[in-house]
């Protein structure tokens, strides 16, 4: 896209495609619609916080029932690893991945992955940077400490990813943030979690990201986009998700994990989204 005012009108032209469409069926591909793979459906933990805060079993319970086979761990809630997977465990779930501060990666950095190791995650992700570093001489700072904490993990057995929020695409002093943890990461080492709706909210289109970052986004946060720019429940809202899952082999995804940061009712939007993604063709 030239211009984020150009992007925007394709977004909305492929939105009003799709509901003319219908977002869940519409015309087959000619090699025929592709689906989300079952056991590669989850959500981020982060959107049930309230509730994992009073009734963490109980809320594991409720996402297995759903019909969620994997969760993105976002803390632990007082409970040890150990206890967590068995909590995990008894749900029916699967932890994918475990997000960790900066800091954490500054600390005792192979407990942490000793940590996710007994959650059964496959990465470790960092989900933020503070205001701090929001500069390209911070984010070079980071992309140096993101590849030598991605070469741990990766001798540990373990993925390592970012993940974005809008702020991360900023241009400053020319530069857009984010490009450079793309292109100073090592790519053997840092992938990403790609939040597509923070992405989208800053003005850029994910589809050109995996064209100039090849399979460096095994973990797509899907999370949908209001009228209004508010969170929406994933097909509710105005994001073009079949357009952005059917470069699956370009972006390399190989995890779908829901999130809502605000929802009103957090297993009645889990299941929702759920639904989605279970019927979405692509």
């Amino acid at each position: 896209m030239s211009t984020r005012r150009d992007f925007f009108r394709l977004a909305a032209g492929t939105a009003a495609v799709a509901g003319a469409s219908g977002l869940l069926g519409g015309t087959a591909l000619a090699s025929g619609p592709r689906r989300v793979p079952p056991g590669h459906i989850g959500i981020q933990l982060y959107t049930v916080r309230t509730l994992m805060a009073d009734d963490p079993q109980g809320t594991l319970d409720a996402l297995g029932r759903i019909g969620y086979s994997t969760v993105g761990v976002s803390g632990l809630y007082g409970h040890t690893p150990q206890q967590f997977r068995a909590m995990l465990d008894r749900a029916g779930l699967r932890a994918v991945l475990t997000h960790l501060s900066l800091d954490a990666i500054r600390g005792d950095w192979q407990q942490e992955l000793a940590n996710a190791h007994v959650l059964g995650a496959k990465w470790v992700v960092v989900p933020s940077l503070p205001s701090s570093l929001w500069t390209p001489e911070g984010y070079r700072q980071v992309a140096a400490e993101f590849t030598e904490a991605g070469r741990a993990a990766h001798e540990a057995g373990l993925g390592f990813l970012y993940h974005n929020h809008d702020f991360d695409f900023r241009t400053v002093d020319g530069e857009v943030l984010f490009d450079i943890l793309a292109s100073e990461t090592d790519p053997r080492y840092v992938d990403f979690e790609l939040d597509l709706y923070w992405a989208i909210k800053a003005g850029y289109d994910p589809v050109e990201y995996f064209e100039r970052y090849p399979r460096r986004f095994p973990v797509f946060h899907v999370k949908d986009m209001a009228e209004d720019g508010s969170f929406e429940d994933v097909g509710h809202g105005t994001i073009d998700f079949r357009r952005i899952f059917r470069r699956r082999d370009v972006s390399g995804v190989r995890e779908y994990v829901v999130e809502h940061d605000q929802p009103a009712d957090p297993l009645a939007s889990a299941a929702r989204s759920y639904k989605t993604l279970r019927t979405i063709r692509f």
